[in-house]
């Protein structure tokens, strides 16, 4: 019993992993794309594809946490900054709809350093 349940914590710690590096990688390419749309016409098309696919990766990040966490008996911890980085997604995908560069553009690389941070943390 004590070795499945360490095997639905090592799983669910890898599971979190992941979910974590899938986010990191959509939000560089939100910025390869954010330079896209200076400069091409389907620049547009792409980022906002990316921002869809960026928030879908911060919705995985906060199920991995709570996967992590509820089963395994883990840290209550990733669960809240999975939480507040989808907060974030949030608040930068209703500040990309109402065209506010002078926001957004900050916003997105304090998402990045904060994701390569959580993914150097695990």
């Amino acid at each position: 019993m004590a070795t499945q349940v360490t095997a639905n914590a090592r799983r669910s710690s890898s599971f979190l992993q992941l979910a974590i590096a899938l986010q990191t990688l959509t939000i560089f390419v939100q910025a390869v794309s954010a330079g896209l749309l200076l400069t091409s016409s389907y620049g547009e098309t792409l980022h906002s594809v990316g921002a869809r696919v960026m928030y879908a990766a911060s919705m995985l990040y906060v199920l991995a946490a709570v996967l992590a966490w509820k089963p395994g008996g883990g840290s209550l911890r990733p669960v809240w900054h999975a939480s507040a980085f989808l907060v974030l997604a949030s608040v930068q995908v209703v500040l990309g709809i109402a065209h506010v560069p002078a926001v957004h553009l900050p916003l997105g690389v304090l998402m990045f350093g904060l994701s390569v941070l959580a993914l150097a943390r695990r």
